[in-house]
């Protein structure tokens, strides 16, 4: 048996509002072409925020300046490596190796340069092996005595020049490792 309901204000619709089921209208004309629109609208503009993202993070977008062309350098003009057999070295040991200096001044003597002095550097933590030159003139000696010097570096200074030798080899931990190892 069917129960009855007291009729309320849901049981009756009006007429004329086309209505499909309790919630629902149909479709109006055209709603289609929006939501394809809106899609579409949509996808360009995701689109270009991405293609932008990667060509910032690229680097390939600069909104600051223009890049600068930077020169290239000019070649800087050396002096050849000579002997020079007048002039005296004086050979410092700025390494904790003992007997580095006289092993470097055997080395240099063989080669043909005169050693004037051999000695300990005021510093025994050095890294880096310098023949220093007080004078331009020297270079091409300095680049001499550093060609018989592994891993020996060639600088301009006028660090040495109260000294009677005007070209000082400096031993730094890099020719200790080079004749030891």
């Amino acid at each position: 048996m069917a129960q009855k309901f007291p009729r309320d204000r849901f049981d009756s619709i009006p007429h004329g509002i086309e209505r499909v089921g309790a919630h629902r209208a149909p479709a109006r004309r055209g709603a289609r072409w929006v939501a394809f629109g809106w899609a579409a609208l949509a996808t360009v503009v995701l689109a270009a925020v991405g293609i932008g993202a990667v060509v910032i993070s690229n680097d390939r977008l600069n909104f600051l300046a223009p890049p600068v062309a930077t020169p290239t350098p000019e070649p800087v003009a050396t002096a050849a490596p000579t002997i020079a057999p007048d002039i005296a070295v004086l050979v410092l040991n700025g390494t904790a190796t003992s007997g580095l200096a006289a092993r470097a001044a055997e080395t240099l003597t063989a080669g043909g340069v005169p050693v004037g002095t051999t000695a300990n550097a005021s510093t025994s933590d050095l890294t880096e092996t310098v023949v220093y030159y007080t004078a331009a003139e020297l270079e091409g000696a300095a680049r001499g005595v550093a060609q018989l010097l592994p891993e020996a570096d060639v600088r301009l200074s006028d660090q040495f020049a109260g000294t009677e030798t005007p070209l000082v080899v400096v031993l730094g931990s890099d020719y200790a490792d080079a004749t030891t190892g």
